[in-house]
C-alpha cells in the first residue's frame, strides 16, 4: 500500500498491510528548514534529519488551516484592531476590542527559540467583559472559506507520501481562548448558561466555515481541537456533554455529510470523553495519553471503543526526547500491540505532539527512528 492509501483505508476501517505512523504535524509545510526567519525553529540543522525522516518514511498528515476571508458586511474592523511589534527579541501581537462602553485587550509572546505562542492576556477577563463581547452583531463573526486552493495543492503536492488533514477548532476552543482555561472553568462551572451562549454566538459562524470547506475539498480527514477545555478535571462530565457533543458534534456531522473524517484531538483525561466521541459519531480520536497524563491505558480504549473510532497515539512526546533507546523500544512494541490488538477500525502510532523547542537530540531522533522501524515491521 502506498502511504496514502494506508491512512485513507485506517480512517474507513478497511484492512491495512501495517499500522501508520505519523510524526504528528512534523512534515507539514511549516517544517520549512529553508525559511531563514529567525523566529523559524525548523531551519537549525539539528532538525533537517528528523524532517527529511518523516517526509521519506512516516505517514504524513500535514495540519492546514482553512483559508478565511472577512464577507463584504463583516464589520469587524470598526470593533478590533491587531498591532505587532518585536520587543527584547521577541515578536509581540497586541488586539484590542471596544464594544458596549468597554475596552478589552489580549496580548501573546513568540520567542524564537520555540514554536509556541505565548498568551500573555486573554481578551475577556471577566464576567463583564464576556456579555460585552455577546453584544458584538453577528457580521463580525461571517467570513467565507470556500477558497480551498492551498489545499488542494498542499495535497497534490504530497502524493501518496499522504494526505492533508484539515485543521480547525471548535467553539470550546475558541472560547476558551477568550477567556484562558481558568475562567472557562470558573464560569463554566456557576454560569454555565453564559458559556452556552458564548458557544451559541461562536458556533453557527464555525459551522459555516466546516460546511465551505468540505463541500469544496471533500473526502479528508479533519482534526477537530478543543474538547479538553471541557473534560475532566477542568469540568464535570455532564458540563462536558452539554458544551461538545451539540456543538462539536455538529462539525463532525458537517464534515461527513462530504465524505470526510473527523479525528477529535483531546489531551489529558477523557475515560469520560470517550463515550461522547462515540455518541457524536467521531471517526477517530488522539492522543490518548496514558497515565500520569491522561487517564486511560490504549488496550482498554481498543476493547472498549476501536471498533467504532480509529485510535491515534499513544506515545507521549515527552518520552521520544527523555527516554533511553532500549525502554523506548520497548514502550513502541508495547503500544503496537495494545493498539492493534483484537477486532478494530484502525491504529495510527503517534506521538501526543511535536517538539518546539529550536535543536533536536540524537536520541530524540533515534526513538523518532525507533518508532518507523518498528511500525514497518508490522
Amino acid at each position: 500500500m502506498t502511504r496514502r492509501e494506508r491512512l485513507l483505508a485506517t480512517f474507513q476501517g478497511k484492512p491495512v498491510d501495517r499500522p501508520a505512523v505519523n510524526f504528528y504535524e512534523i512534515g507539514g509545510p511549516q517544517f520549512d528548514p529553508r525559511n531563514p526567519d529567525r523566529f523559524n525553529i525548523y531551519n537549525d540543522p539539528s532538525w533537517r534529519a528528523l524532517i527529511d525522516l518523516a517526509l521519506a518514511e512516516s505517514d504524513l498528515l500535514p495540519l492546514i488551516a482553512p483559508r478565511k476571508r472577512p464577507t463584504p458586511r463583516n464589520p469587524r474592523q470598526q470593533y478590533f484592531k491587531t498591532e505587532q511589534f518585536e520587543q527584547n527579541g521577541s515578536r509581540f501581537t497586541r488586539t484590542t476590542l471596544s464594544v458596549a462602553g468597554r475596552t478589552m485587550t489580549a496580548l501573546t509572546r513568540r520567542d524564537p527559540n520555540l514554536a509556541t505562542t505565548w498568551q500573555l492576556q486573554h481578551l475577556l477577563k471577566d464576567v463583564d467583559d464576556l456579555r460585552a463581547y455577546l453584544q458584538l452583531p453577528d457580521e463580525v463573526f461571517e467570513y467565507d472559506a470556500g477558497d480551498v486552493s492551498h489545499l488542494i495543492a498542499a495535497d497534490r503536492a504530497l502524493g501518496d507520501r499522504g494526505i492533508v488533514m484539515v485543521d480547525v477548532p471548535d467553539p470550546v476552543c475558541e472560547a476558551a481562548m477568550l477567556l484562558g482555561s481558568e475562567n472557562f472553568m470558573l464560569i463554566g462551572y456557576t454560569q454555565p448558561d453564559l458559556i452556552e451562549a458564548l458557544l451559541n454566538k461562536l458556533a453557527p459562524h464555525r459551522l459555516r466555515v466546516i460546511e465551505q470547506v468540505s463541500a469544496a475539498f471533500p473526502q479528508h480527514p479533519w482534526r477537530i481541537y478543543g474538547p479538553e477545555f471541557a473534560a475532566e478535571p477542568n469540568l464535570p462530565p455532564a458540563h462536558f456533554r452539554r458544551f461538545v457533543l451539540p456543538f462539536t458534534g455538529a462539525m463532525v456531522r458537517a464534515i461527513q455529510r462530504h465524505g470526510g473524517w473527523a479525528r477529535l484531538h483531546c489531551h489529558g483525561r477523557v475515560a469520560s470523553a470517550l463515550p461522547v466521541f462515540v455518541e457524536m459519531s467521531a471517526d477517530a480520536t488522539d492522543p490518548l495519553e496514558p497515565p500520569p497524563q491522561g487517564d486511560v491505558q490504549l488496550a482498554d480504549v481498543r476493547a472498549c471503543y476501536g471498533r467504532d473510532m480509529a485510535l491515534f497515539g499513544n506515545i507521549e512526546a515527552s518520552d521520544i526526547e527523555t527516554m533511553q533507546e532500549d525502554t523506548f523500544e520497548k514502550l513502541v512494541a508495547q503500544t503496537l500491540r495494545d493498539g492493534t490488538s483484537g477486532p478494530g477500525r484502525g491504529f495510527v502510532l503517534m506521538p501526543s505532539a511535536a517538539p518546539f523547542s529550536r535543536t533536536i537530540s540524537p536520541r530524540t531522533l533515534r526513538n523518532y527512528q525507533t518508532m518507523v522501524r518498528l511500525a514497518q515491521r508490522g
